[in-house]
């Protein structure tokens, strides 16, 4: 996928655990661990958006594209 997801990478820099990030974003441990794993097919603005306040970063900190 030409999609790379860098949540652990940008919540690693914060020294943010899931389970923190979990309850500042209010979204279920396993819908932030697929989008962590990269295993997500879609994000919804607004996640996007409350991911991007609790680590105080752009969306493109988050989501990269990467050429095959």
């Amino acid at each position: 996928m030409p999609i790379v997801v860098n949540l652990d990478v940008m919540m690693a820099k914060r020294k943010m655990s899931l389970n923190e990030l979990s309850e500042k974003v209010d979204i279920t441990l396993s819908n932030l661990s697929i989008l962590k794993t990269g295993k997500a097919k879609a994000v919804r603005f607004t996640t996007l958006e409350a991911i991007c306040k609790a680590l105080d970063c752009q969306p493109g900190d988050i989501l990269e594209f990467v050429k095959d």
